[in-house]
């Protein structure tokens, strides 16, 4: 299995998972926001001119995704510096 990059700011409770090469510069062409209904929380996808998913951020992060995975991520926030 292939490691994904995962950052995480705890201050905005928001992490973001790249889905693409760590070395690679891929912009976002395209962003679907998901009904936050339906996810309970806000979850927006980045796709790039290929339509291609390159990366997925989470808002509201603490409360949808686990524990162990924010733990783990790459913080952008100071506390975790």
């Amino acid at each position: 299995m292939t490691d994904v990059r995962v950052t995480y700011d705890k201050t905005v409770n928001a992490a973001y998972v790249y889905l693409t090469d760590p070395q690679a510069r891929v912009t976002s062409a395209r962003m679907y926001p998901c009904d936050p209904v339906d996810v309970d929380g806000m979850i927006n996808l980045d796709f790039d001119e290929q339509g291609r998913l390159i990366g997925i951020e989470v808002l509201a992060a603490s409360s949808i995704l686990p524990e162990y995975l924010l733990q783990s991520a790459e913080r952008l926030d100071t506390e975790g510096a």
